[in-house]
């Protein structure tokens, strides 16, 4: 177990963190929650492109969030660990708490809640 006031765990578990703060990466491992996919069946579900879906597949492997399995002549993706989900299905259990504040956050490069748009998307928001 890591001590969080070591700067090197703290650091390891912001390079973690990384892997889920991209929106394509998030994308993919939100995807795959639901049961192992060929890239075929992300590219469908994400609706990223071939070459952008396989640099975040390479990255969330060497990362060690995803794993990879030979079969015939595809490539089925897996989460690499039941924790992965529920760590997902916790950010979005939190999310659901928490969602005004993180709509508004400027720190974040959200877009503003000036918009007509974003304005509608506030209102439906938690309180």
């Amino acid at each position: 177990m890591f001590l969080t006031s070591d700067p090197k765990a703290i650091d390891l578990q912001a390079k973690l963190f990384r892997g889920f703060g991209d929106p394509s990466r998030l994308s993919i491992l939100t995807a795959l929650r639901h049961g192992p996919l060929t890239v075929t069946d992300i590219l469908e579900k994400t609706g990223l492109s071939q070459s952008n879906a396989s640099n975040h597949l390479a990255c969330l492997r060497d990362c060690g969030l995803v794993t990879a399995e030979q079969e015939g002549r595809y490539v089925t993706y897996h989460l690499s660990d039941d924790r992965v989900g529920e760590l997902l299905e916790l950010g979005e259990s939190l999310l659901s708490d928490v969602a005004r504040g993180v709509y508004e956050c400027t720190r974040y490069n959200v877009p503003s809640a000036g918009t007509t748009k974003n304005k509608a998307v506030l209102r439906t928001l938690p309180k």
